[in-house]
């Protein structure tokens, strides 16, 4: 089987940092079914990397002693991205080469190698770029971490929805809670003694598991663990990290936290993809149609009866005409469609694809809920 995505390493990577790539890219592939070298072509070094144009591919660079820098010119040319590595800021001058100083540069001081992993990932696709968090509390137990925690991870580009910051006025604040719930890649609980005594929180901790989003659990002395939080994942604070005065978390808890999520958040769209795309195989299975596969970026290929092949993009979360722009430019002569979980979305904005989906008429949005019901009548509709 050939590739469907290529990785390749560039610069002067320690050899501690090739092995932690490798072994953390091979944890984040994991829940997709997909394997290191087989799938995910990996190169490293490369010599001359050449993906081939319908593989997914993405570069990093890790600065230090200059390497063939006309191969990296050639491959933003070509329009694959390649990710700057400075070891920290107040070397990016010295270890990253002119052609690359205007891209935006991560910084191994700040995230180390998960964030070098998830990043190649985000740009071939398989991780959402917007990197969102839900955070979950009682305002009268949690209000001084819970802002705490929304400035540690903005500061780390995270897309922090709180409820006190999230909701602009004149909104119905419910609908907008919700929708943003379903947005998220991970719900950040913030588990104090009176958690599930509200039925806010309650209600937001069960609606994140009927849509598959994954739970961190910070958990707080103080608090015993419910039975409902038996799936969740767990990053339980001690005494000595909580100033009982403020209410604040320690630093060293904040990183200790910062640094899981980016692991649960992986391990969430992963799961949600997974999830969509065997109900998207089940619809078409059921109606007599064929699931062929999965091609780059998650994109499912169909064979609907009558032998009519249609490329699905699934979207998990809430798709938008970005969404939408991306699935129209697919290299294929198949007719396109979004699948999507449409529970919890706001109405308004469901009445917003409704009218995208009337406008442009080279892809179509489809419920998850729907999806054997349109693809059964495919034609009638074109």
């Amino acid at each position: 089987m050939s590739s469907l995505y290529s990785l390749a390493i560039l610069g002067s990577p320690t050899d501690g940092q090739l092995a932690g790539l490798e072994t953390h890219i091979s944890s984040l592939l994991k829940p997709f079914s997909l394997r290191l070298q087989h799938e995910v072509a990996w190169v490293v070094p490369p010599n001359q990397f050449k993906p081939k144009q319908q593989q997914a591919s993405a570069a990093v660079y890790f600065g230090g002693p200059a390497v063939d820098v006309g191969q990296v010119a050639r491959l933003l040319d070509l329009g694959i991205p390649v990710i700057p590595v400075a070891s920290e800021a107040r070397r990016v001058a010295e270890e990253i080469p002119d052609v690359l100083r205007s891209i935006n540069c991560l910084l191994y001081s700040e995230g180390g190698i998960e964030r070098v992993a998830t990043a190649l990932l985000e740009c071939v696709g398989l991780l959402p770029r917007q990197r969102r968090i839900f955070v979950s509390y009682r305002r009268g137990e949690a209000r001084e971490a819970a802002l705490q925690l929304f400035d540690a991870l903005s500061s780390r580009l995270f897309d922090v929805f709180l409820d006190t910051h999230g909701i602009p006025p004149a909104e119905d604040f419910q609908a907008m809670l919700w929708h943003r719930l379903c947005d998220c890649d991970v719900l950040l609980m913030l588990d104090t003694p009176g958690y599930f005594e509200s039925r806010w929180t309650s209600a937001e901790f069960g609606r994140a598991l009927a849509k598959g989003i994954s739970v961190l659990r910070v958990g707080w002395p103080d608090s015993t663990p419910s039975s409902r939080t038996a799936t969740a994942s767990r990053a339980e604070l001690l005494e000595s990290e909580i100033d009982a005065s403020s209410g604040r978390i320690s630093d060293a808890a904040i990183e200790r936290i910062c640094a899981q999520l980016e692991a649960v958040r992986s391990q969430s769209h992963a799961v949600r993809t997974v999830n969509l795309v065997s109900n998207i195989r089940n619809a078409v299975e059921l109606i007599g149609g064929r699931f062929i596969g999965v091609g780059p970026c998650n994109r499912v290929h169909l064979q609907l009866p009558g032998d009519r092949q249609v490329v699905v993009h699934p979207a998990v979360g809430v798709p938008t005409s970005t969404t939408l722009h991306e699935a129209s430019g697919l290299l294929s002569d198949d007719p396109t469609a979004i699948v999507f979980d449409h529970v919890g979305l706001h109405p308004t904005w469901l009445d917003h694809l409704d009218w995208l989906g009337k406008h442009i008429k080279s892809v179509r949005c489809i419920k998850a809920s729907d999806a054997g019901w349109e693809f059964a009548d495919w034609e009638a509709k074109k």
